[in-house]
């Protein structure tokens, strides 16, 4: 069988695959796309990003129509219809995917459906065919799948994953949620709003270990309030499943509990989708977490080949999937791009309240020797978000005390996803504190509020 040669493959079709081969058409002629999942799109489109916050904000409307009396609205019957809450959902994700769909099967590529596995430093063979395939430069964008951890039970009883959650049709009585990460607590809030009894069991002392404590504690207490049966701090025993029932056996402050639920969610994290890529084979180095080992410009050990998204981490956000996608294609066609700048990243958790973040964590700067000073604002005494009975979170906002500039911010509240990106934009541009108040901050909204903490800052810096 005759091999195939191409400028540039792409191993994944997905955000990060799609943004490498779409730029590297920029410079190359022959670009290659190697899936080998049975629908195109990747997964922030297909199970992740797109399904997940039309589901969370559907259950979001339901719960402030059921909260209508602190509006003086009166709402006698609020319910979640779940079929057609799951057909909205395949409705809306559809006219993504057809998009991505489209491109990524035009002319200006080669798609090839199939799986990739590496025969040598610059050959890969297609599982199916055997048909082998060289490029001079390879891109791997295979994302990551559900982590299933060794905690005794747990691989041998069926559970549902995040796929299954969003692929929900019917409302389940009640659910156990393992995790208490960002996927596990969306959408175990989810499940809670549109009205099923749950149970959430978390390892460490608090949820959103990727998020700073005190916009844990935030969420935490809304979810117990909102009646989330939250545990943390705990030691999964064993899982089970007998008479129709999922049994779960943990300890928590040195008590035994066993809770019982009609199913079982397994969130507890994802894993770098490197299985059955024979890496070895073309000299690919990982890292104990799985994740590829890449340079600044994504290159791995073999420098013919390049990894981007989830398989490399550093964080799992689809925005740094597209832009090291971007960096490796043209760091291949000799453009000498800038690297991906993770200290001006933005991240958000699409709970209710939402926690989001930019630039620099605290915990970052205070790694890096910068001698920060920081001030908050709580929404509880801000106008707009009284109003809108969105009390609960804060603004906080931190500077370099040696440069002036606004290194990170943190909105743990109403719309904090949209709110984050005001400093964002501040953060990226090196802006000040007192910059930042010459911008015409308009009463009243919710985006004022960055004005209190920005003040204190400006004084303080004033008197350094």
């Amino acid at each position: 069988m005759e091999t195939r040669h191409f400028d540039f493959v792409v191993i994944g079709g997905g955000s990060a695959g799609y943004a490498a081969a779409r730029t590297a058409r920029e410079s190359f002629e022959n670009v290659a796309i190697v899936e080998e999942g049975g629908e195109l799109g990747g997964l922030c489109i297909l199970r992740g990003c797109m399904p997940s916050k039309t589901l969370i904000y559907s259950a979001e409307v339901l719960h402030l129509a059921k909260e209508g009396k602190k509006f003086g609205l009166n709402i006698p019957e609020a319910a979640a219809d779940m079929q057609a809450l799951h057909q909205r959902k395949l409705t809306t994700i559809e006219g993504f995917a057809s998009y991505r769909q489209e491109q990524l099967g035009s002319d200006r590529f080669h798609l090839i459906r199939d799986r990739a596995v590496f025969v040598d430093e610059k050959t890969v063979s297609l599982a199916s065919s055997g048909e082998k395939i060289t490029a001079d430069f390879f891109l791997i964008a295979t994302g990551s799948v559900v982590n299933t951890p060794d905690i005794p039970g747990l691989r041998e009883t069926p559970h549902w994953t995040s796929d299954d959650v969003l692929d929900l049709d019917f409302l389940p009585q009640s659910v156990i949620v393992l995790g208490g990460g960002i996927v596990a607590c969306e959408l175990a809030q989810f499940l809670n709003r549109v009205g099923t009894k749950v149970i959430q069991i978390q390892r460490s002392k608090r949820i959103l270990k990727e998020c700073s404590p005190e916009s844990a504690e935030v969420v935490m207490q809304v979810f117990r309030n909102e009646g989330i049966d939250l545990h943390t701090g705990t030691d999964l025993k064993s899982v089970a499943k007998e008479g129709g029932e999922y049994i779960v056996h943990f300890t928590e402050n040195d008590e035994e509990h066993n809770v019982r639920a009609a199913h079982l969610f397994n969130a507890l994290g994802r894993k770098p989708n490197t299985k059955g890529l024979s890496l070895e084979n073309a000299g690919v180095e990982t890292k104990l977490s799985g994740q590829i080992c890449v340079d600044k410009m994504q290159r791995t050990a073999n420098a013919r080949i390049y990894a981007a998204g989830d398989v490399a981490g550093p964080h799992e956000i689809v925005h740094l999937a597209i832009l090291q996608g971007e960096v490796a294609a043209n760091h291949a066609a000799g453009k000498n791009p800038e690297p991906v700048n993770y200290d001006i990243k933005t991240g958000v958790v699409f709970t209710d309240p939402q926690v989001a973040a930019a630039g620099l964590s605290l915990e970052e700067a205070k790694e890096k020797g910068v001698d920060v000073i920081v001030a908050d604002y709580p929404f509880d005494d801000h106008g707009k978000s009284i109003l809108m009975e969105a009390k609960h979170g804060y603004v906080k906002v931190w500077a370099d005390r040696a440069t002036g500039k606004v290194i990170g911010a943190e909105c743990v509240g109403k719309d904090g996803g949209e709110l984050i990106h005001a400093l964002a934009v501040a953060i990226t541009l090196g802006a000040t504190p007192a910059q930042l108040l010459k911008v015409h901050w308009y009463h009243p909204t919710l985006s004022e509020i960055w004005s209190y903490p920005l003040e204190d800052l400006a004084e303080s810096l004033k008197n350094t």
